[in-house]
């Protein structure tokens, strides 16, 4: 049926300015906000209604614009084309649904469903924008090949077919994985295949309504912040919908001699997967690399102890949950492959189903499968012990779960029965990524995995790099060992950057880096060159290795440069080996090698994010989260002016606004805390409580660090649980303070 556009349009217009005006009435939204969405949302939607080159694209775009008009969504048209979708650290991230009934239709409909799209989600229009700016930059740059993958999320696999197109259609060369494969195995494949650069189609943890993509260098990490920008200001910002160029997906470039091998032969489209064809998946008889295999055995090099795993392994008892995405099989083959052969996947709700509509998490829509989330972790919990049984718990001795692209794991790990007191009387804990990471650098460095022994770093080689809001017990336990430390700003991009920033022998205290380093730590020796651990409190984690033998390889004796879910789940599990081959537990291993260390200490972490789940919607939820941070940054400001201020009954001695230069334009403020408001407890600065904002989404995350003092074995437990509850009265009371 034909669109009367410019009825369409007039009908958008009276009822988008109308409800802005009554959104600034009500003082729901701020001045600037208000303009920018006059200036904006109504030129931006007649763009995308009228422009002939989107609607060759997407012929059914038109009906989702025209629907959502007749619908009055005036807030959600508003959220669709008040902006242009922002890069982030990792790449792009957006709704790709407004609704969940939205999201159905997708799901059945296709990447040109009938849905409400604009410049500000994630459809099958901005993906081939963003992706002409990202391959025009790559030919002017003589890049000439990509990897291209996907995970479990309505639609990924058509949109990365349809980005492949792109790339196809710009004269790259194009390896596709098969099926959903994990965003490691992924960057993995960059420097493996020896191509420039890579793409997923991914939204990580976030909701079911969320897709996104995560753009890869061609060392398989995140780009660099200055080369990042590039990227989009001088390519993605001046793309337009005449730009975009699509190859014939079944023709382009077939080399009918074909050489043995696929990374030097004629065909611009390759496949990577496993040893065999998937059935039922129509191959284009083009070659396919076995690149589960390769990255299997890339992993194999990192077990400290092969001896004492092997011995050890079959005595373990693992719950692993996939939370419905591309972990499925790579996590339970590498543990079966290592020996852990009780290991009981999870598949009650679908949990290991492929599916982007994430059916176990229905009853909230805006729940993440994060496998670091307490929530998430009692769904997986809840629903091994309907599947195995109830007594099937006291077997297990620790459950993994990863996130649909699974660079994130989550453990959890069997409370002794003298410490289910003080849990609630629960049998098993979620243990933070901050004591999970914590117990798997003891482990490593005290296993040797820094030593004088040939082929491996010595001390003063070493050094490991955590974000500036994950646990200090990282840093007394580095340098109990010996090794250096970088803190940078949070993301696991800036920390491989800073890795990088090390190998080329660059001067860390210069301003120039500022915007990727906090903090350096007995890194003054420049001999320090190995990374021994990445670590991030969002349950990243990574070795990255000494100086790499070619600019775009992995560093020697290094794994991919960007958090890898797979990775530390293998890892873990061995350390839970070590404590079975000990006689003990990882709860007992974290309170004995850790917070009983006098070299180490007790820190309390947590974190509490605002909202619990998903963001503060449209323009109002943006209002809302500056004013919030404005309040903190007052805050901070008086308290720097000497005014008192108390937090449960904690001084506030000090503060500190980190500013890194992100994403000021967006919330239109030149000092925009990107790092978030740090208010100090102590003289040390060991006890501090930080407000920490998201760049691109409107919600922000309380994190605090608190150190146990004064610990005995006996009482452990209680001052531990005493800590843990001071820390959510003192999130509480800041809590009431600003919101």
């Amino acid at each position: 049926m034909a669109i009367d556009e410019g009825a369409v349009v007039r009908k958008a217009e009276a009822g988008v300015l109308a409800f802005l005006a009554e959104q600034f009435r009500r003082g729901l939204i701020d001045e600037g906000l208000y303009n920018q969405a006059r200036l904006n949302v109504i030129p931006n939607f007649r763009h995308w209604l009228t422009d002939p080159h989107i609607n060759r694209l997407s012929p059914r775009l038109r009906d989702g614009l025209r629907t959502a008009v007749e619908e009055a969504r005036w807030a959600e048209l508003v959220e669709a084309y008040v902006d242009e979708i922002k890069f982030g650290t990792a790449g792009i991230r957006g709704r790709a649904a407004m609704t969940d009934e939205e999201l159905l239709t997708l799901s059945r409909d296709g990447m040109d469903a009938p849905i409400l799209k604009g410049p500000n989600t994630l459809n099958n229009i901005v993906l081939l924008l963003k992706s002409t700016g990202v391959a025009k930059y790559a030919t002017d740059h003589d890049l000439r090949s990509i990897v291209i993958g996907y995970d479990s999320r309505v639609a990924g696999q058509d949109f990365a077919r349809l980005v492949s197109r792109v790339f196809l259609a710009a004269g790259l060369k194009v390896y596709l994985f098969d099926e959903a494969c994990p965003y490691p195995e992924m960057t993995f494949a960059i420097p493996t295949l020896g191509a420039d650069m890579g793409i997923l189609i991914s939204a990580s943890h976030n909701d079911r309504r969320y897709n996104g993509y995560k753009l890869s260098a061609g060392t398989g990490s995140q780009f660099p912040p200055r080369e990042r920008s590039v990227i989009y200001n001088d390519y993605i910002r001046k793309t337009t919908p005449a730009h975009i160029a699509l190859a014939d997906f079944e023709e382009a470039g077939v080399d009918p001699n074909r050489p043995e091998d696929p990374r030097l032969d004629g065909n611009k489209l390759v496949f990577l997967g496993g040893a065999d064809p998937l059935p039922g998946f129509d191959y284009l008889d083009r070659p396919l690399v076995n690149m589960h295999q390769m990255y299997q055995d890339q992993i194999r090099r990192f077990i400290s102890d092969p001896a004492m795993m092997k011995s050890w392994a079959p005595s373990i008892g693992i719950g692993y949950c996939a939370f419905h995405g591309a972990g499925r099989k790579a996590v339970p083959r590498l543990l079966e492959d290592f020996g852990f052969t009780r290991v009981n996947r999870i598949t009650r709700h679908r949990l290991n189903e492929l599916n982007g509509l994430f059916p176990a998490f229905q009853e909230h829509p805006e729940q993440q499968p994060d496998p670091g989330d307490p929530m998430a972790s009692e769904i997986a919990v809840k629903a091994y012990g309907e599947q195995y049984g109830a007594e099937s718990m006291e077997g297990l001795d620790l459950m993994i779960g990863t996130d649909p692209d699974a660079d994130r794991a989550g453990l959890v790990i069997r409370i002794p029965s003298k410490s289910r007191a003080y849990h609630e009387n629960r049998s098993h804990l979620l243990l933070s990524a901050d004591d999970a990471w914590s117990l798997l650098l003891w482990y490593r460095l005290s296993q040797g995995a820094v030593d004088a022994r040939e082929g491996r770093p010595r001390p003063e080689e070493a050094f490991i790099v955590l974000s500036h809001i994950t646990t200090d017990a990282l840093v007394r336990i580095a340098r109990k060992h010996g090794v250096g430390v970088i803190k940078t700003w949070v993301g696991f991009g800036l920390i491989a950057n800073a890795v990088e920033r090390v190998w080329s022998g660059d001067d860390l205290s210069d301003p120039l880096f500022r915007d990727i380093i906090y903090q350096t730590v007995d890194m003054e020796d420049k001999s320090r060159s190995h990374n021994v651990a990445c670590l991030e409190q969002s349950n990243g984690f990574s070795i990255l290795g000494g100086p790499p033998a070619a600019a775009k390889a992995m560093g020697r004796k290094g794994h991919v440069r960007d958090k890898d879910g797979v990775f530390a789940a293998v890892l873990l599990a061995e350390v839970a080996a070590y404590a079975a081959s000990r006689g003990t537990t990882i709860y007992d291993l974290v309170d004995e090698q850790i917070y009983l260390d006098p070299d180490v200490g007790c820190f309390v972490t947590d974190v509490v994010p605002v909202p619990q789940w998903g963001e503060f919607k449209g323009l109002e939820g943006l209002t809302r989260k500056i004013d919030i941070l404005k309040r903190c940054a007052e805050m901070g400001e008086r308290v720097e002016a000497g005014e008192s201020l108390l937090l449960d009954g904690h001084p506030v001695l000090s503060s500190e606004t980190f500013v890194a230069g992100k994403y000021a334009d967006v919330h239109q403020w030149p000092g925009f805390p990107d790092e978030g408001i740090r208010f100090y407890f102590d003289e040390e600065r060991l006890n501090h409580l930080t407000v920490r904002p998201s760049g691109t989404s409107q919600c922000f995350r309380f994190h605090i660090q608190l150190k146990a003092e004064r610990l005995s074995r006996s009482r452990l437990a209680q001052q531990k649980q005493e800590t843990r509850q001071r820390a959510r009265r003192v999130i509480g009371a800041m809590r009431k303070l600003v919101m």
